[in-house]
């Protein structure tokens, strides 16, 4: 995928969370992040989430996100209904730019996946 057509379909997708969420403002990565750990949760809180637990849902987010690359396996969910995971291979890209980059084109995979957004198309 070229760079402009990831932009393009990184900001589609940050347009459709807005739209869904109703704000004025674009969300960035970690606000996406956040609310795949809450779909993949599958369920919302009576009271806010904590501090902790945003953390938590990020990470739900991420492990979803790179599983399907063999970064992580999938264990099941504790009493509470939290899914877990185990680290399978080490994720070796090295800086927040990268890893950023990387997190975005599985976050457009996730968004292709669940049939929110077509894939860019010159046809």
């Amino acid at each position: 995928m070229e760079v402009w057509e990831k932009e393009f379909e990184w900001l589609k997708v940050r347009h459709i969370v807005r739209d869904a969420m109703k704000k004025d403002t674009l969300p960035d990565l970690q606000t996406i992040l956040f609310l795949i750990g809450v779909q993949e949760l599958g369920r919302i809180p009576k009271e806010k989430f904590t501090k902790e637990e945003k953390r938590d849902l990020m990470h739900v987010a991420v492990c979803t996100l790179l599983e399907k690359d063999g970064y992580f396996e999938f264990e099941g969910r504790d009493q509470d209904g939290w899914p877990h995971w185990k680290e399978v291979k080490s994720f070796t890209l090295k800086g927040v730019n990268e890893q950023e980059e990387f997190l975005m084109l599985k976050i457009i995979d996730y968004f292709y996946k669940y049939n929110e957004i077509t894939p860019f198309s010159l046809n």
